[in-house]
């Protein structure tokens, strides 16, 4: 998903675009362990993670994945265990106040990858 498609009036959808807008409902990738480094398939999902330890979620260089500029990756903390957001090897991650930590159980946070390995991290985050 890292190209967004877009689409003129009456215009026929082949079965690819078809199967791109279909996709367009969010998937959820259900993690339960206390490390996860995000894949290519993540873009535009759901990422729960869900323990009762700390998490540590690690956002690639553009090297070891190679994400589109513009690539969301959306995480919720379903768990007790807080979900700290890493930046891997070269990776910058933006965000108010330096705040990479997902707040408490239930909060939510998205990182959208602005250039190479920049990435702009917002939603419900602590220090």
């Amino acid at each position: 998903m890292a190209t967004r498609q877009s689409f003129t009036a009456a215009q026929v959808l082949t079965a690819a675009e078809q199967n791109a807008l279909a996709t367009a409902m969010i998937a959820i990738n259900a993690q339960t362990g206390t490390t996860y480094t995000t894949v290519l398939a993540d873009d535009g999902k759901l990422i729960t993670c869900s323990n009762a330890s700390a998490i540590s979620v690690t956002i690639p260089p553009n090297s070891s994945v190679a994400y589109g500029i513009g690539t969301q990756l959306n995480f919720a903390q379903l768990g007790a265990g807080q979900d700290t957001l890493v930046a891997g090897a070269g990776v910058t991650l933006n965000s108010s106040g330096a705040k990479l930590k997902l707040k408490d159980q239930y909060a939510v946070a998205t990182c959208v990858k602005t250039d190479t390995n920049t990435w702009f991290v917002v939603g419900n985050l602590s220090a």
